[in-house]
């Protein structure tokens, strides 16, 4: 999971100042970066490469090995496998189109999914489901964490995580800009100490790959089979929802030229949908470091990455450096990562928050609100039933990331239905737009209700596969038969300048905006309703009574 930069350095109108004026520790609160607005120009200073190479650095999270390993122990290696690929291919073709999306015009997911087929207000609904990834994979991280802590320290697992949720709050007010560079620094590292030890093992026993291969699994006889595949890739596509954090990253994409145009597109391929093929290689390693110890350790604490990680270093160093060197690991990996998903999930749980209330409490109130949910879920041992969490949690994310890429390729490159560029603006849509959201609801919540049985247990497997294949169905069908016209509220923001210039990137050409006095670029401005002047999309998020909001006008389909 991704680490966003801290950008304090940049003045960054605050919604605060509106809802609370006076209040510091809010507008220093979102002095941090673009999370709820358009990224503009005049800060996306990078060159794409390093752009890419930042945001594949902060995957080196964790989870894939014991995802892999819960796979693999379960149905066998050759199902494992399969599941891993199969949710792989799943996870690149939906990624695309959202990575290119976020990079060419430089906005997040959720405003990203605003302006595809749910609304204003509908995408709410998405930005719950991301939060709800964060805390997740919080608590999935955090556990990990107190399993190093309990095996290399003594704490109990109930102290572990305890102590790996408190630790993250103060890293997650003063310590992204270290974390960031600490990040990028650790990564080759990481990498070595992560195929290092693979390397190893089959160079000095080649038959640890024919145990590897032949493992059958716990509820499987050896044979491949559909079901235990479809139940193994669902666990996996509950990762689906970790392009929202590669975007994070891809907003701040310099704009694509002649010039750089194959630098461009090869960044935007191996750092948004191209994060799967490190993540799915992590599975795989799961699974055969879990086959390898589970005859030390047992099949219940072969998923834990530091079991794993401690016999691997132990066939190949000094038994006194083991033990270190994997808690190090674990816990470094634990922390910088973590500290990304109580921040991101903060970020989530504000916009909605905003959006709906018009006001701006403080991110803080919603970093304790993600880190009760995560510390809740690990003292009710998560870990235990992970697999479930991940195939129920999946089936969600699914829906979501399909319709949204669905939208963005059908909707409009090919039936040109939905508005080629993107709109994220409050007046500028409705506020619910049942293209997106009934394709949304109807493709999680059958898939939902197929994984719990509701249908019958053979039909149970394929919960995943129901969810991508309703939305991709629905969500054209929806856009046909609406027409389209519930995308725009209105097709003019009342500025004359182009939204975009010449060469198809979002406009640099600045304006005041007369509520803050603070200047935006032509993307994160529209007229105002009441006077001659523009206002923010933030000040347009928190207007309480509508003084500044547009009146809606007839759409052209």
């Amino acid at each position: 999971m991704s680490t966003e930069p801290r950008l304090a350095e940049v003045t960054d109108p605050d919604p605060a100042r509106q809802a609370a004026p006076g209040s510091d520790q809010a507008v220093k609160e979102t002095l941090e970066d673009y999370t709820l607005r358009f990224a503009p120009r005049s800060y996306r200073r990078w060159t794409p490469m390093v752009v890419a190479t930042t945001a594949l650095g902060g995957i080196a999270y964790m989870a894939d090995f014991s995802i892999g390993a819960g796979i693999g122990l379960a149905h066998g290696t050759g199902n494992a496998l399969l599941a891993i690929a199969v949710a792989a291919v799943v996870i690149f073709v939906t990624g695309f189109p959202l990575a290119y999306y976020g990079a060419r015009y430089n906005i997040d997911l959720d405003l990203i999914t605003r302006g595809s087929g749910f609304g204003y207000f509908g995408s709410v609904l998405t930005s719950v489901i991301f939060a709800s990834f964060t805390f997740i994979f919080f608590a999935l991280e955090g556990s990990i964490m107190a399993q190093g802590l309990k095996l290399g320290l003594g704490l109990p697992l109930w102290l572990g995580y305890l102590v790996s949720t408190l630790m993250v709050i103060p890293l997650v007010i003063y310590g992204m800009t270290a974390l960031s560079k600490l990040q990028v620094w650790t990564t080759p590292i990481w990498l070595l100490l992560m195929v290092g030890p693979l390397v190893y093992l089959v160079a000095t026993d080649p038959g640890t790959v024919d145990r590897f291969l032949a493992y059958a699994g716990t509820d499987g006889d050896g044979g491949v089979n559909t079901a235990s595949v479809l139940l193994g890739a669902g666990v996996c596509l509950s990762l689906i929802a970790q392009i929202g954090e590669q975007i994070d990253y891809l907003r701040f994409m310099p704009p694509k030229t002649e010039a750089n145009r194959r630098s461009w597109w090869t960044a935007v391929v191996m750092a948004g949908p191209g994060w799967v093929v490190l993540g799915a290689l992590k599975q795989a390693i799961g699974v055969f470091l879990a086959v390898y110890i589970i005859a030390e350790v047992g099949p219940t604490a072969a998923p834990e990455p530091i079991q794993q990680f401690k016999h691997a270093f132990d066939a190949m160093m000094p038994s006194w450096i083991v033990l270190p060197l994997a808690v190090a690991l674990v816990v470094i990996s634990q922390i910088k990562i973590n500290v990304t998903n109580a921040y991101s999930g903060s970020l989530a749980w504000t916009n909605s928050f905003t959006r709906v209330t018009r006001r701006y409490p403080g991110r803080m109130v919603f970093v304790l609100v993600n880190l009760g949910f995560a510390l809740a879920l690990m003292e009710a041992d998560m870990f235990s039933f992970l697999n479930s969490i991940l195939g129920f949690y999946s089936n969600c994310a699914i829906a979501w990331v399909v319709t949204v890429a669905t939208d963005i390729g059908i909707n409009k490159y090919v039936l040109k239905l939905s508005p080629h560029a993107p709109e994220f603006r409050r007046g500028m849509l409705y506020a619910v737009n049942p293209v997106g959201v009934v394709a949304f609801v109807a493709a999680s919540g059958l898939s939902i209700a197929m994984y719990f049985h509701a249908l019958g247990d053979t039909l149970q497997p394929y919960s995943p596969v129901a969810a991508a294949v309703i939305a991709f169905v629905l969500t054209p069908l929806m856009a046909v038969v609406t027409k389209g016209k519930y995308y725009l509220r209105r097709t003019d923001d009342g500025i004359t300048e182009p939204l975009l210039d010449e060469d198809g990137n979002p406009s640099a050409v600045t304006y005041e905006c007369h509520v803050c006095r603070q200047q935006f670029e032509r993307p994160d401005v529209a007229a105002c309703r009441t006077h001659d002047a523009v206002v923010c999309s933030l000040c347009l998020s928190t207007d309480k009574v509508g003084d500044h909001v547009l009146p809606a006008a007839p759409a052209v389909a």
